[in-house]
């Protein structure tokens, strides 16, 4: 689906990768590169003298300074902050449920999108004018922000608010790889038909779900009226999509994010493993989670004890880590950034999940699932993970890495096609 728009829907408030100027390989560190948040002139104006709506956690910085204080700063009016996964501040452990608050250091109410909702309420947003959005991903499917990105905004269609996303870098932008979801393992950890790293900024992607009309069908339905309502009178508020982008960023770009985007990816190691990695957390082993080295670093008590022996430990951000206090043995895959990104090589690594698996000597329990008596496909984290269940059956017959990979690949041609067409910077192919 892709609707053709008589009123602004994008405005892309710069030179993209089309122009001269944008046309960079962005492979070495001469070369800075400006996420959108610090590109104030490029969207101070659209927040002037409006009541403003904030999606945003520790990620969302002008330099050294939290977006919502050089917003303040600068005469903005915030009426309400959204904070997800992990809370506003960043410190909450994965999947814990963060509730309403007030920020101390603003007053300003906090709401959590990832407590007892997702979604903002109509009482949430009353009198907001504009909603914003400025949120570090890291190009994983099932990293919970693109999900977030999605709920927000479905919710500024059907409250017919107009939305700016702040586009940020994106450090595993630089590829496309894994296999793509399959509707019926729809979750919040994967809620679109694309692969585990889909190349692209939040921006691009922000776009490409409008576009494609892959969102709710009644915030389509909201969205096509919008469309065929064509004019508005003067100062009319209705929804409309604006990205700015970052400037001297290409998909061939290896950005070191400034700020740790979630407690268990300190650093740009874990970034670049963790959509090989993150797969553990579907298996009994530990993924890492309460090591120094989260993702870089996994492993069971049952594996044998000549591998690389590590203990999880209760730290912040992990207060209750898988496996906590037993020492597991697996492997340390960490290294300087250089050599990680080498080992990586732009590709799922599946060679860990295939050997553990063959090594566990309870192979009936290695994939988690509930307790219930009837279990379906859809009931493996695995699975929802993977987005299908072909990937756990070819690990449990022994697969070849290279059929596994060729079964990916027909869904991956489509899905390049499609992104393709969504890019706001120069691609890396």
């Amino acid at each position: 689906m892709n609707l053709l728009i008589p009123i602004i829907s994008f405005i892309i408030t710069t030179c993209t990768a089309t122009d001269p100027l944008q046309i960079k390989s962005v492979t070495d560190n001469t070369i800075k590169i400006i996420p959108a948040a610090e590109r104030i002139d490029q969207y101070l104006h659209l927040l002037k003298d409006k009541n403003v709506a904030v999606f945003a956690n520790q990620t969302s910085t002008v330099g050294n300074t939290h977006l919502v204080d050089t917003l303040l700063k600068s005469g903005i009016k915030i009426k309400v902050i959204f904070g997800p996964e992990h809370g506003f501040r960043g410190t909450a452990d994965a999947g814990e449920k963060v509730e309403t608050t007030i920020d101390k250091a603003t007053g300003i109410p906090v709401v959590s999108l990832y407590g007892s909702r997702r979604i903002p309420s109509a009482s949430d947003l009353k009198d907001v004018d504009i909603m914003l959005f400025d949120i570090q991903d890291v190009g994983v499917r099932f990293y919970t922000y693109i999900s977030s990105l999605q709920e927000y905004m479905e919710t500024a269609i059907e409250q017919n608010i107009p939305l700016v996303v702040l586009d940020r870098p994106n450090p595993n932008g630089h590829y496309v790889d894994g296999p793509v979801l399959e509707p019926r393992f729809k979750s919040f950890v994967g809620m679109q038909s694309v692969p585990v790293v889909y190349g692209m900024t939040v921006g691009e992607y922000g776009r490409m779900i409008l576009e494609e009309g892959w969102l709710s069908k009644k915030a389509m339905q909201a969205y096509e009226q919008n469309v065929l309502a064509a004019t508005y009178p003067p100062g009319a508020k209705y929804f409309q999509l604006t990205i700015i982008p970052n400037e001297n960023y290409t998909h061939k770009s290896l950005y070191h994010l400034p700020v740790k985007p979630s407690p268990n990816l300190p650093e740009i190691q874990s970034i670049y493993w963790y959509p090989s990695t993150c797969f553990f957390e579907g298996t009994v082993l530990s993924e890492g989670r309460g090591t120094d080295k989260p993702f870089q670093i996994f492993g069971h008590p049952s594996l044998p004890s000549a591998l690389f022996r590590f203990k999880p430990t209760s730290r912040e951000g992990a207060k209750e880590p898988k496996l906590k206090d037993k020492v597991c043995y697996g492997w340390n895959v960490s290294g300087t950034p250089e050599e990680v990104l080498k080992k990586v090589n732009n590709k799922i690594q599946l060679q860990y999940l295939m050997t553990s698996y063959q090594l566990f000597p309870d192979k009936q329990n290695y994939f988690l699932t509930s307790k219930k008596s009837n279990i379906k496909p859809e009931d493996y984290f695995f699975n929802k993970l993977a987005g299908n269940a072909n990937l756990m059956q070819q690990i449990k017959k022994g697969t070849s890495e290279k059929d596994i990979r060729k079964s990916w690949e027909p869904k991956l041609v489509e899905f390049k096609k499609i992104r393709k067409k969504y890019l706001l910077y120069e691609d890396f192919e």
